[in-house]
């Protein structure tokens, strides 16, 4: 295990800056996510951790050593790409001492043990002499898997390695990334656009827009307490409302007013949860809005409500069914809207 510095990284593409100065301490044995849409610099970043990418500017530290200019294979890295790179011509035992090989790391007996013992982690031993043209695609991404650990890295980087998984596999595999984290301890920085498992994964999450970090903080804290409304939009498609505000009472451009939690001033913008909000019969809400459309989900509805110009998402269960046109109210705990940092011209 090792911790990870990253100082002022910067990172441009000819006149194209991707990277405007990120700066990042990422804990031994830590599992942090960098999320974001596409092209907010998230691989890029990865890429320079991993020697793939040089940087324009800034430094990388991997255990305490300055390896902003050493090439990968100096680092004590292990990478695990989206594609898994399999050698389909090598079974599943010789892809996964490919690594040991190429770095010359023990010798044979070591090497089988190595590899035994990291197909064991991921469950497939018994599949050790199969190519990897005869595995399904969860066995395919844990053979993938084995091969990043076998050498024991510093540092094990992951880029979106689920997304080829159908919704099935990928949850099953993000518990095994749990458990397999817990058993070995390695930092491991992990790419992704799915907010669903940068939360159940990491211990903190990096939210980068456009380059920048927008916010970082542990699963829980920046889900509850997003501080932008980039933020509460990519982390739980919240509501987001402009209202003026005057100490706990938040007017809405409609005229109705919710109460809040704590004090705030002026023209701000506030978020809200979807399952926050309580659908309940109209002269009971705290406000007041108008079925538009209802989605089944199963054990849930997703109601679309109008409220004035501003549309509303809601999730609620299946007891009760409103449909379109239908004046419903809507109970919120205070505590639970969440006043931006931002006025509603910035969002």
């Amino acid at each position: 295990m090792a911790d990870v510095r990253l100082t002022s990284i910067k990172k441009s593409f000819g006149p194209v800056q991707v990277l405007h100065g990120i700066s990042l301490d990422i804990a031994s044995g830590e599992f942090l996510s960098l999320l974001g849409a596409s092209g907010c610099g998230k691989t890029t970043l990865l890429r320079i951790v991993a020697g793939l990418e040089g940087v324009t500017s800034g430094s990388v530290e991997i255990d305490g050593t300055d390896v902003t200019r050493l090439p990968p294979e100096k680092r004590d890295i292990a990478m695990m790409f989206q594609s898994y790179a399999l050698l389909p011509h090598l079974s599943v035992f010789e892809n996964v001492r490919f690594p040991l090989r190429m770095r010359g790391i023990g010798n044979r007996d070591e090497q089988q043990d190595k590899v035994r013992g990291a197909l064991d982690t991921v469950q497939l031993g018994h599949l050790a002499d199969r190519k990897p043209t005869q595995l399904s695609g969860g066995q395919q991404q844990r053979v993938a898997l084995a091969r990043a650990i076998v050498t024991r890295p510093l540092v094990l980087l992951l880029d979106e390695p689920l997304s080829n998984l159908d919704a099935r596999l990928r949850e099953d595999m993000q518990v095994e990334l749990i458990e397999i984290h817990k058993r070995l301890g390695l930092t491991t920085i992990f790419v992704t656009h799915d907010q669903e498992e940068a939360l159940s994964l990491s211990d903190r999450i990096v939210l980068l827009n456009q380059g920048k970090i927008e916010q970082e903080g542990a699963p829980a804290e920046i889900y509850s307490q997003p501080r932008t409304g980039y933020a509460s939009n990519f982390l739980g498609a919240a509501n987001l409302l402009p209202a003026t505000i005057s100490g706990r009472s938040a007017r809405l451009a409609d005229g109705q007013t919710l109460e809040l939690g704590s004090e705030a001033q002026g023209e701000r913008l506030l978020a809200m949860r979807q399952e926050d909000l309580v659908i309940c019969p109209a002269n009971e809400g705290q406000i007041t809005a108008t079925v538009g459309t209802r989605i089944f989900l199963g054990a849930r509805n997703r109601y679309v409500l109008r409220l004035a110009d501003t549309e509303l998402r809601v999730l609620a269960g299946t007891d009760t069914i409103y449909e379109r046109g239908d004046k419903i109210g809507l109970k919120i705990d205070p505590a639970r809207i969440r006043v931006l940092d931002e006025s509603p011209s910035n969002a």
